[in-house]
């Protein structure tokens, strides 16, 4: 049996602005969040793609097919009260870094990673003032404690908004940096998403790719993009910026 979807009721959604904020209207009645939070983000521009998945709907409710209602509403019912172990979840990936993790073989793979991989390592240093060193292999090595904790309050100083993200940005690339070189515009975000899939990739060119992986690689890529696009567009002059992060 199919799960029920509402069904629209409204013409017209709209953006309102709201005293923390901007919220979205369908006709006169304010978008609530799952968990009935006022649904209140803290830009036009952000409030303004929300409207246009509302105005958007056919005949049913998708959630699917609504990403920044589903981002936001996760930053408002989930990250604003878990901020804490939101933070710390994601400043684990800084131990395990995809970018410090290289192949032992063959030696056309682990060229191709030092070529993408260290000059991001590099960037963290000389911007993040993180120094995290490459090991071969899959064994676990422990980067060093400050550099960690150094990560781990960068990551915490996210407001809810851009956690809301940057937790999609790390969990999709497996890289903590990686997360951090997008919000900084290190590089264009579709060269950040293909740097994370320099393992991936290779595997593709050699043995080739099932339509499923296809499907799922595109799918991940397309969340990968709307994570950045959702962090620019929730940003304002009252958030911190990256650079003040350091």
């Amino acid at each position: 049996m199919s799960a029920w979807k509402a069904k629209r009721f409204w013409k017209t959604a709209t953006v309102t602005e709201a005293p923390d904020g901007y919220a979205v209207h369908l006709d006169a009645r304010p978008v609530r969040t799952p968990a009935k939070a006022p649904l209140v983000v803290p830009t036009r521009a952000l409030a303004g793609e929300i409207a246009r998945e509302w105005d958007a709907v056919d005949e049913k409710i998708d959630p699917s097919k609504m990403p920044y209602t589903r981002s936001a509403n996760a930053a408002i019912d989930k990250v604003a009260h878990q901020h804490a172990e939101v933070a710390r979840m994601i400043a684990d990936y800084g131990d395990a870094d995809l970018v410090c993790y290289r192949a032992e073989t063959p030696v056309e793979l682990t060229a191709r990673q030092a070529e993408a991989w260290d000059p991001l390592l590099d960037w963290a240093d000389s911007v993040l003032k993180v120094k995290l060193f490459p090991v071969v292999g899959v064994v676990h090595s422990p980067q060093d404690a400050l550099a960690l904790a150094h990560l781990h309050h960068m990551v915490e100083s996210l407001d809810s908004w851009a956690l809301t993200a940057f937790h999609d940005l790390v969990s999709l690339s497996g890289s903590l940096v990686i997360g951090f070189a997008a919000l900084h515009d290190l590089h264009p975000v579709e060269t950040l998403w293909a740097l994370s899939r320099i393992d991936e990739t290779w595997q593709q060119e050699q043995w080739g790719s099932d339509e499923e992986a296809q499907f799922m690689a595109a799918r991940k890529e397309s969340d990968f993009l709307h994570a950045k696009r959702f962090y620019d567009i929730s940003r304002n002059d009252a958030t911190c910026h990256p650079a003040s992060l350091t």
